[in-house]
């Protein structure tokens, strides 16, 4: 008699269910395998860069039409008029993360708004000083928390606390982070999804410790937004940024996101730094010398928005207002946990650990593997990309992280993914 379950990890068993359970890959450019048995990749990298909607291209292309055909007059007769253009991205954006539009902005990159916020959410007292982050940090948010405390004649490696996991473990137990959120915490600033492991945090319990233990509460969510769903406003969470080239599929170096709770809009105690889009707009073309900041996240912005780095952002935007991100998380659930099973024949025996956690309510769509023996997981990663068109991200030295996006990942890719793990690496005697 066979075995159901055993069937569906053959790769008749994964074209079965990718027609039982499609995503939307025909909205998606994938790219071309040069040669081998199938006709593109198994694209595993999204959570470092995510694939080119179709739509972005043609509604770009019509932005930049508007400039060649109106010049200056496309800040207000475009068919999308540029001076209103970033309230376009408003809506779907809070949707997407749990906000209020007043709450929620799409402006600059990832970091410039963590700098742009620790302006006004981290403001330490020689008795309350110290930032709290994960050990294992994107480096970027590291040198972000350092060069803060530092401006503010601090020593960081006194005022950076680097929350490690237990010995013999890969991933932080809610519990350890809450115990070291003492007295001298003014800042929480975690990830919200662990670019490494994979993990998704406990953001409303860590949230509510924070503010119990007096300290601002912050979150990256480079790695959650698109991803997972979030309720910023209802968890809140103090403020929060994002990128949009991983999961939100807005191309490189893409435009971030910003959230600020709105008990701290229009406080006018808070600091902040200000530019000319910082003012309301009903009075931004007075050319008056002070601004008048509008009760929003908008009073955050400070120059003038990038119109053809926008329309990507967008594009995407709006993709996730039709799909849901709820309908993207089942479906993400299924999928990580399928790539579950089909690693789970393979790594018995071969020096292949899967360090994200197995209950799917704590992670992402994400399994990172650890890589033993002599070759790195670069080295990894280029055999699986070369040899069998599987595109992963390598995080040297040992970590190779496949993420199964539920907008354009199939179940065969997963398949795919396992069986060029299972013929690349070999079992160790």
């Amino acid at each position: 008699m066979s075995d159901p379950a055993a069937a569906e990890l053959s790769e008749a068993g994964a074209q079965s269910l990718d027609a039982a359970d499609p995503g939307h890959r025909e909205l998606f450019d994938v790219p071309p395998v040069d040669g081998g048995r199938y006709p593109d990749v198994a694209y595993f990298a999204g959570n470092s860069l995510g694939l080119r909607p179709k739509a972005t291209r043609s509604e770009l292309l019509e932005d930049l039409d508007s400039w060649a055909a109106l010049g200056v007059e496309g800040h207000l007769d475009a068919a999308r008029p540029w001076l209103p253009y970033h309230e376009l991205l408003t809506g779907p954006a809070s949707r997407l993360v749990g906000a209020l539009p007043s709450e929620t902005v799409v402006m600059n990159s990832l970091t410039v708004n963590l700098h742009l916020l620790m302006v006004s959410f981290y403001r330490p007292t020689p008795e309350r000083f110290r930032i709290v982050i994960e050990d294992s940090a994107f480096p970027s948010d590291s040198y972000a928390v350092r060069s803060q405390a530092r401006f503010h004649g601090f020593d960081p490696d006194d005022a950076v606390v680097r929350l490690r996991p237990r010995e013999g473990e890969d991933c932080l137990r809610t519990a350890d982070v809450v115990e070291r959120l003492g007295s001298e915490v003014a800042l929480v600033l975690l990830g919200g999804v662990n670019y490494l492991t994979g993990e998704l945090m406990d953001i409303p319990a860590i949230t509510t410790a924070g503010h119990a233990a007096g300290a601002v509460v912050g979150w990256d969510l480079a790695h959650a937004a698109g991803n997972v769903p979030l309720a910023l406003h209802d968890w809140d969470v103090d403020f929060a940024a994002w990128c949009s080239y991983k999961y939100l599929n807005s191309g490189p170096g893409a435009l971030a996101g910003a959230f600020v709770h709105e008990r701290h809009l229009g406080d006018p105690t808070l600091q902040r730094f200000e530019g000319w889009w910082s003012t309301e707009a009903s009075s931004r073309f007075e050319m008056a010398a002070v601004s008048r900041p509008p009760a929003s996240v908008d009073a955050w912005q400070v120059s003038n928005p990038p119109i053809f780095s926008m329309s990507p952002v967008r594009t995407s935007l709006e993709l996730f207002d039709k799909v849901g991100i709820a309908v993207l998380r089942e479906r993400s659930i299924r999928l990580t946990e399928y790539l579950e099973r089909l690693l789970a024949g393979v790594t018995p025996g071969r020096p292949l650990q899967v360090i994200t956690p197995t209950d799917p309510a704590r992670r992402g769509a994400q399994l990172s593997l650890r890589i033993g023996g002599a070759r790195t997981a670069g080295e990894l990663a280029k055999v699986l990309r070369f040899e069998f068109g599987v595109i992963a991200d390598a995080r040297e030295p040992d970590v190779l992280r496949l993420a199964p996006v539920p907008l354009y990942s199939t179940y065969h890719d997963c398949w795919r993914a396992a069986q060029a793990l299972a013929e690349t690496v070999p079992e160790t005697a």
